[in-house]
This record gives C-alpha cells, structure tokens and sequence, in this order.
C-alpha cells in the first residue's frame, strides 16, 4: 500500500467497504458480513460463515479479509473502510512502523497480520470508525451468516449504542 501522489484522484477513485462481524457465543461460530461500495455506487453485499470458532473480534477481521478479498477482484484499488469495530480499526488505523500502536491480541497477531498483507494490494487505505448504527447492512449481513435476524434500529444516543461492542477477546 503505497501513498497516491494525488489525494483528490484518489477520493474519485475509491472503493468504500463497510464490514461487521458476529460471534455466537462469543467466542463461537462467526458470521462475516460486508457492503462493498464501487465509485458509481454499484454495491455488493457478502454474507458468509467462518470456518471454525472465534470470538467477535476475529470476526471482524475475517469480515475486513472477506471485503478486501473482494476488492481486488473487482479492480479496486483506493479504500475507505468504515467499521464499528474500534479494536480492528485502532489496530490497523495505528500500524506504521514507526507508530507505536497497542499490540493486537496476541491469540490474533497473524489474523491482524494476514490483513496487513492483504492491505498491501491497493494505492491507498483510509480508516474510519462509524458508531453502529450506522453499519447496519453490514451486521444484518453477519447476522445472517449464523442464523440471526437483524436487530432492531437503534437510535443515536439510545443508550444502546453507548456500550462498548468490542471488548477484547
């Protein structure tokens, strides 16, 4: 992953990629669920069960691999990804080699290190967290994957969303 050497070009460019992941129980099965968004708007919506068990955050690793997978199929090559996890976003966000981000969850290094790789196929990567509710097609998606409905639509400031999604684990 490389800095493009024109920022606006690449806003024109870029893919957007909202991703969630689900444990049942946490840790247990993992539902993946991903929008994928190209620059004229064509969405595509992935919903898949992970192989194995884990827990929520693995999940939403595996989510971000799933996404990414089919990113570069499809051509992309400048990202904006959004998610609601702040554990998978603190980590990749923060990860330079000269920064001094927190170490990942040691049982996840080489999930958080495979994503890494995986990032190094597009120009550009950009990160932002987005509180939950606005990442609801893409937890409908995991959800889905394990069987669950969607939840219920929660308002901003419901009290719902205040609690904290991903704790480490």
């Amino acid at each position: 992953m490389t800095d493009t050497p024109d920022p606006a070009a690449a806003r024109q460019r870029e893919w957007v990629i909202h991703c969630d992941g689900t444990a049942l129980p946490n840790p247990g099965r993992m539902g993946l669920g991903a929008v994928l968004v190209a620059p004229g708007g064509a969405t595509t919506a992935l919903s898949r069960q992970a192989p194995g068990t884990g827990c929520n955050n693995e999940a939403e690793l595996r989510a971000l691999l799933l996404a990414l997978d089919e990113a570069c199929r499809q051509g992309a090559r400048c990202l904006v990804i959004s998610s609601d996890s702040s554990v998978l976003v603190e980590q990749m966000r923060l990860h330079s080699p000269a920064s001094r981000a927190p170490r990942p969850i040691v049982r996840l290094a080489p999930v958080f290190e495979e994503a890494r790789r995986a990032l190094q196929r597009f120009e550009s990567v950009r990160w932002q967290w987005i509180p939950r509710h606005r990442n609801g097609e893409a937890d409908a998606l995991a959800r889905a994957a394990v069987g669950l409905a969607p939840k219920p639509h929660a308002r901003p400031g419901s009290g719902t969303n205040a609690r904290h999604r991903n704790p480490p684990g």
